[in-house]
């Protein structure tokens, strides 16, 4: 890449564990800001650092995982015991340097951790501070925990999502999170705009719940205007579009989607499915709505017929249509060679690991990753850049400050 990142120059400190806050951060930090992840040091040599590290099953080293990896590629790791003024000071010193504070604690906590915009405005005037809860900070929920998976739940997506006769099922990715991870780094963003505008920070709040509840999006807006309760559908199928869904091929599935009905014209003249396009029954988009039951039988046994990779070279290109993978097929794709969204990272555990790329591109180039930190692999020269000495440092390292 020929051009800097565009957040080179910028410092974000981030007091974060597991998924939601690291994801977002993580995105901040390919595109090229410098992301100080604090950790909590270890205690007699156990515990310490994001929980994330110890989420198994898979580990380079103990307390060092896969899981931890996903999210917190392109950041430093400073072990700090914010419980303590020592601890304070440290934190005090990185934010008269930092352009934002970002966190994912539980509503209660940055307040009484003195991350808020309030308590740092008098050390930085210009630091954006960044919250992503469960609930939020200002309401009756403020101290519960919460996770993706309750989310799913309240916000209705479990209602959403599997077969109409089936049980409640979530999602199968902790998509909330990605998803309020990411809101947060866009208002992070928009408020530094601005603090770099007018010369003040500001606080900016998110949480899952509303993160969550906001990308019910179209099916809201029909219940809250009209009353109209979206449901689950078969086969995973569009509430309108028809056919838009899953279809059995003779060795496995296939995602047709004609969201617009020049694409079931495509589909016919295509296949030459003669019989199923002058059928009545299927005619328009209403007409297979209302018989949509019967065109997935129809569209059963014509897909049966043949293989997914007859159908893929027939249709690909020219409908939207797409395979069904399982995870394993979706990774050895072979697209995501050729597009670059595979890379690799050097770990002190193992060259040539694997990640995945950004899928943001700029200059049509994938951004750079490293590998995520060893648990305050970059304390020592974090303290050094805040002008601690080397005697100092250690001090502050016996007694369990880093």
């Amino acid at each position: 890449m020929t051009r800097s990142l565009p957040l080179a120059g910028f410092r974000i400190v981030s007091i974060e564990q597991y998924g939601a806050g690291p994801y977002g951060t993580m995105h901040l930090a390919q595109l090229g800001a410098e992301v100080i992840k604090i950790e909590p040091p270890r205690k007699d040599g156990k515990g310490g650092g994001d929980t994330a590290r110890a989420v198994g099953p898979h580990f380079l080293r103990k307390d060092e995982s896969l899981y931890f990896q996903a999210f917190n590629l392109n950041k430093r790791s400073l072990t700090l015991d914010l419980a303590t003024p020592e601890g304070q000071e440290v934190l005090h010193r990185l934010v008269k340097t930092a352009h934002a504070v970002a966190n994912n604690m539980r509503g209660d906590l940055p307040a009484k951790m003195g991350v808020t915009y309030d308590a740092l405005k008098a050390i930085n005037p210009a630091v954006v501070c960044a919250h992503l809860s469960a609930y939020g900070r200002d309401n009756a929920r403020a101290k519960w925990p919460g996770y993706d998976y309750l989310m799913q739940a309240e916000a209705g997506y479990c209602m959403l999502t599997g077969d109409p006769d089936g049980e409640p099922q979530r999602m199968g990715l902790s998509m909330v999170d990605f998803m309020t991870g990411t809101i947060m780094a866009v208002g992070l963003l928009a408020a530094l705009v601005d603090a770099q505008r007018s010369g003040l920070g500001r606080d900016v709040d998110t949480d899952l719940l509303s993160a969550a509840v906001h990308q019910t999006s179209y099916p809201a807006l029909w219940y809250m205007n009209e009353g109209d309760v979206t449901g689950r559908t078969p086969r995973s199928a569009h509430p309108t579009a028809t056919p838009s869904q899953m279809v059995k091929a003779q060795d496995g599935w296939l995602f047709v989607m004609c969201q617009l009905p020049k694409f079931w014209d495509v589909l016919m003249a295509r296949t030459g499915w003669t019989d199923i396009a002058n059928d009545p029954r299927f005619r328009t988009n209403p007409d297979r709505l209302a018989n949509r039951e019967a065109l997935t039988q129809v569209l059963d046994a014509a897909f049966g017929s043949q293989p997914v990779a007859h159908w893929l070279a027939l249709l690909e290109g020219h409908l939207p249509v797409s395979p069904v993978y399982g995870l394993d097929q979706a990774m050895d794709n072979p697209w995501l060679e050729e597009i670059g969204l595979r890379d690799t990272v050097d770990h002190p555990d193992r060259a040539g690991l694997h990640v995945l790329a950004s899928p943001i591109k700029l200059d049509g180039q994938r951004l750079p990753n490293r590998a995520g930190p060893l648990l305050g692999a970059d304390s020592d020269a974090i303290l050094g850049e805040l002008g601690f000495s080397t005697d100092e440092a250690q001090a502050l390292k016996a007694k369990g400050i880093i």
